[in-house]
């Protein structure tokens, strides 16, 4: 390998170019805040003033972006990746849906360039670890070039297919899965609450029978049964992931009305402003309609308002 860039320095990647600084392979890095600069620089990376600067230089390049709009305009943009003259190939650990990605890996491969497409789960914490689950498809060769820099961030490497896009089609289906299972079990959850059931019982119980779920092994039990709400994934994100999930489905005729209720629930948060911030802030809705609050106060502090 010549050299390896990485776009995209936010909540995720930010991590995944940490990890693969200390792993030795000193990428150039760009992003449009220089907020993670310094902490990147001292751990082996190397800033780029911009996206073309990295495609001129480096032959392989990870990207992780927010929307599908920001992937196709760092790919195949009248900037973007396509028009430098060292990428091989690209590997996109964002989550843009499978019809970008195909249509990207379309526009890329005109310029001789390959798209490993490796969506990745398993939130901030996983790319810190370098546990991520990644979901990878594309073509074999370059997916074996692109294995060993996976293997830095992710902790199981799946491939689904020698087609980009059917990586994205398994994240999609795997967040919309997830929001469905989270918003079931925030109304379970208050329905616990407002019948006098205790917080932390309610989860061991599930945890320990058929009703767990990531959203009761780890959603709630780090970000809502103490009423921290840190800001993990925003509700504007997950609305995106199951929007793109149902539109899939649209497409090849699956019905997915429980999910299609999910995305109604989600819409109707973002409309109430919610849209930037972590999902979890969804039992609150759930909460001021049932009168009833899952999990304590903060200590010290009055109870919250919903």
């Amino acid at each position: 390998m010549s050299g390896l860039g990485v776009i995209g320095l936010g909540t995720m990647g930010w991590h995944m170019a940490r990890r693969l600084a200390e792993a030795g392979y000193a990428p150039l890095v760009h992003d449009l805040v220089e907020e993670r600069r310094g902490q990147l620089e001292a751990a082996g990376a190397r800033w780029a003033s911009s996206v073309r600067e990295i495609a001129d230089a480096a032959d392989i390049v990870l990207v992780s972006l927010p929307t599908p709009a920001v992937v196709e305009q760092v790919l195949i943009g009248p900037d973007g990746l396509r028009t430098g003259r060292a990428i091989g190939i690209v590997i996109d650990t964002s989550t843009t849906g499978p019809e970008v990605s195909r249509r990207c890996a379309g526009a890329l491969s005109e310029r001789g360039i390959d798209l490993v497409d490796a969506p990745v789960s398993g939130g901030p914490s996983g790319a810190d670890s370098g546990s991520l689950s990644v979901m990878a498809s594309g073509n074999p060769a370059a997916l074996a070039r692109a294995m060993p820099l996976l293997e830095v961030i992710g902790g199981q490497i799946f491939e689904l297919g020698s087609e980009p896009g059917q990586g994205q089609m398994m994240k999609v289906i795997n967040n919309t899965i997830c929001a469905t299972a989270a918003l079931a079990s925030f109304e379970g959850l208050v329905l616990g609450a407002k019948a006098g059931l205790d917080a932390e019982t309610m989860l061991a119980v599930l945890n320990a029978s058929s009703g767990r779920s990531f959203a009761t092994e780890v959603k709630v039990p780090q970000c809502i049964v103490r009423r921290n709400f840190p800001q993990r994934f925003s509700t504007d994100l997950l609305h995106k992931d199951v929007r793109l999930c149902l539109e899939e489905g649209a497409r090849l005729g699956v019905p997915m009305w429980v999910s299609d209720s999910a995305r109604q629930m989600l819409s109707f948060a973002i409309g109430q402003g919610g849209g930037d911030m972590d999902y979890g802030n969804l039992i609150r809705h759930y909460e001021s309609w049932a009168g009833a609050q899952f999990g304590p106060a903060p200590e010290g502090g009055p109870q919250e308002a919903a």
